[in-house]
């Protein structure tokens, strides 16, 4: 088979194995975290592929040890100080992450190691996604004063029951047992044999749902959740994470956590004070409008929200979190404002504003014209030019 390799110090490796099309996230000793840069080259193959016919199946995999630890927190750290700095990867990654939902070929996410927010975006909207005992899930991201992004204010609120609130309000992980459970992925394979999976799919060379799926199948074993995992509370998840407001919800999660056998609430409980109150509220509001949203609605949302977050329009929170964990890493965030009391409802409104129509995410309605609505077509781009 012809093979084609592009340059391998590249963040993204795109490799050409006949009608195979392997994708490599490789910044190892960064986990794959998500820079503008990753972005781009990941539109472009997937743009190019998705027009190829002679490419039929596209895998994606992590080099190292993580699939992708989700966007590049230092990245948006070091551009709080300059306007919208960050407003095209955002821009990117959540037209981008449109495409990956509704993409014309067969598409693989191979998923050992981390797989957080934006990184598993690249892995849960796929037609399979092979997970091993070493996958681990969580979106974190409101524990650091920003929401649940990359599409997973959709995906989660789709979860059964309240489930999407649990998992966004408390960055709670999952593992790979408990992602195929939970249908987050579709196939669960020891790590000891997914080199051997990969090497399965690149020899069939075909696209065909049926041919794939029997060729994961030769490699997938059957897994149920451990009997302490989370999916096993839900009638308390939901009986706690239906109220109204985050404040109800912690007061009524307080109450089951003092209940016999219910251990395990404690340290979520924990983690669920510490978290940003403002990152909170934007977070649940953001699930429930989820629930009654399209995917392109939601996208859109979520672009709102990280502007108005970046811009720090009621808030600086999302740099105070970004700092506490991993530019001074002391743990010690000092959330403004410091409670949920101090949240108003409308600051809250103030971030899910709309934009004018032109300097929303364009998102293509007509699927012949599928790939259009790019960043450098937008107004940003040419409002970035003047600036």
């Amino acid at each position: 088979m012809a093979q084609e390799v592009v340059n391998s110090d590249e963040v993204v490796l795109g490799e050409e194995i006949d009608h195979v099309r392997l994708i490599t996230l490789n910044r190892p000793r960064h986990l794959n975290v998500i820079s503008s840069k990753v972005v781009s080259l990941l539109a472009e193959y997937l743009e190019k592929w998705e027009k190829d016919d002679k490419a039929e199946l596209v895998i994606i995999k992590g080099s190292g040890r993580a699939f992708s630890a989700g966007g590049d927190l230092k990245m948006f750290y070091d551009g709080r100080n300059s306007k919208d700095s960050c407003l095209e990867v955002a821009y990117r990654m959540y037209w981008l992450g449109y495409h990956i939902h509704t993409y014309k070929k067969t598409q693989v996410a191979l998923v050992h190691g981390i797989s957080m927010g934006g990184g598993a975006s690249l892995m849960v909207p796929m037609k399979f996604s092979v997970v091993t005992e070493k996958t681990v899930f969580a979106t974190p991201e409101a524990s650091i004063g920003f929401h649940t992004d990359c599409g997973f204010s959709y995906i989660l609120s789709h979860l059964p029951g309240h489930l999407g609130e649990f998992f966004a309000l408390t960055g709670a992980r999952l593992n790979g047992k408990e992602l195929v459970a939970a249908g987050l992925a579709t196939h669960f394979v020891p790590l000891e044999k997914l080199s051997d999976l990969e090497k399965r799919l690149i020899s069939l060379n075909s696209g065909d749902e049926n041919a794939v799926k029997a060729g994961i199948e030769e490699f997938a074993v059957e897994v149920q959740p451990d009997e302490q995992s989370v999916l096993n509370k839900q009638s308390i998840i939901d009986e706690c994470f239906s109220k109204d407001t985050v404040a109800e919800i912690i007061k009524s999660f307080e109450a089951e956590s003092t209940k016999e056998g219910n251990g395990w609430i404690g340290p979520v409980l924990k983690g669920l004070k510490r978290s940003s109150p403002t990152g909170l509220r934007i977070t649940l509001r953001s699930i429930r409008e989820g629930r009654k949203q399209t995917l392109p609605e939601s996208l859109k949302k979520e672009f709102r929200l990280t502007i108005n977050i970046l811009r720090a329009i009621i808030s600086e929170d999302v740099y105070e979190g970004i700092r506490a964990l991993t530019i001074d890493k002391d743990n010690a965030p000092k959330w403004n404002p410091p409670s949920l009391d101090n949240v108003g409802d409308e600051k809250i409104d103030q971030v899910f504003q709309p934009f004018e129509e032109d300097l929303e995410l364009q998102i293509p309605e007509k699927e012949e014209h599928r790939w259009d609505g790019k960043y450098e077509n937008s107004p940003y781009a040419s409002l970035k030019v003047a600036d």
